[in-house]
């Protein structure tokens, strides 16, 4: 195929095969006088001879027979566990046995969309979101864990709108509330802790830090600094403040309007509602809330992590 480099373009191409086959003119002197070898002018005009014009065009670079390539069966058992499981390379490798980077091929090769273009729910394809390739670790566990709250719909009695449809209407007009998912993330691990709470106010936010730096001492990891946003409830606490000081642990602000500089718990929220909260349709909210205890274990313990070279954040602290 032709580059911007080459010596023959489609164009030039034509020219030689009209300077060769209409004007009479010898190969060696054309080729010469394009700058291209008498075997190059020779192949061109053979080409011509067998196709006309349209054998000058550009043709892929694709072998005709790949003997390597993956088998049928295989394809369509990645694409059916994409479609299924909703996960991403890593993932799928583990649960079905083939290489991340076969599975990367895969998909690209069959045009199936990046899951963050997809909606978590469904998995159809919605418009993608900003990414960046800027990537930061602490140094060891403890010595850094992101602090945040997200805020999820309460699940009203008989299922919301994702199981029964949005043109499904409540019985009764009265508000249910939000569940506020307060979350601490270990910033070298991943490793994460996280309760449904009824609020974000001071004393929840307070209450909550003491638990999980509690429960992060229980598995021999001391916390030195936490990093929050600049939501009241961090910032103007004096409870937040105290509990800080009672495990001598620093409070870091992110700069405003910088969410990503609380990145790992902006990401662990995302991931917590994919595999989590928007990963099957759940007909009350008791049902979701009893669901998170068991998926952190998962995610602590079993779940392969990009960023982790495939391992779950436990390994981080255990010698395997």
């Amino acid at each position: 195929m032709s580059h911007r480099n080459a010596r023959l373009t489609i164009h030039g191409r034509r020219l030689l095969v009209e300077r060769v086959r209409f004007q009479g003119m010898p190969v060696a002197h054309v080729a010469k006088a394009m700058g291209v070898s008498r075997q190059c002018a020779h192949r061109w005009v053979g080409r011509f001879d067998l196709e006309g014009f349209e054998g000058l065009e550009d043709r892929s670079s694709r072998p005709h027979h790949s003997p390597r390539r993956t088998d049928p069966v295989t394809v369509a058992r990645v694409l059916e566990a994409r479609h299924e499981r909703r996960e991403g390379p890593a993932p799928l490798s583990h649960a079905l046995g083939v290489p991340a980077r076969t599975i990367s091929r895969i998909l690209a090769r069959e045009g199936v969309p990046r899951l963050n273009e997809c909606d978590p729910m469904t998995g159809v394809l919605i418009r993608s979101s900003k990414v960046t390739h800027r990537r930061y670790e602490r140094a060891r566990p403890g010595e850094l864990v992101h602090v945040d709250v997200k805020k999820l719909g309460r699940i009203p009695e008989g299922g919301g709108w994702r199981s029964n449809g949005r043109g499904s209407r409540p019985a009764t007009k009265r508000r249910i509330g939000y569940d506020f998912v307060h979350s601490m993330v270990d910033d070298h691990s991943r490793l994460a802790y996280s309760e449904i709470l009824a609020d974000e106010r001071g004393t929840t936010c307070a209450t909550f830090i003491e638990r999980a730096i509690a429960w992060f001492a229980s598995l021999g990891v001391t916390v030195e600094e936490v990093i929050t946003d600049n939501h009241m409830s961090y910032r103007k606490s004096r409870d937040v403040a105290a509990a800080l000081d009672a495990f001598g642990a620093r409070h870091l602000y992110i700069k405003p309007h910088c969410p990503w500089q609380n990145g790992k718990v902006e990401r662990f929220n995302r991931t917590l509602q994919i595999e989590w909260a928007y990963r099957q349709v759940f007909d009350d909210n008791q049902e979701r809330t009893d669901a998170l205890g068991p998926w952190l274990r998962h995610y602590n313990y079993e779940r392969p992590h990009s960023s982790l070279g495939g391992r779950p954040p436990i390994s981080r602290l255990s010698p395997t």
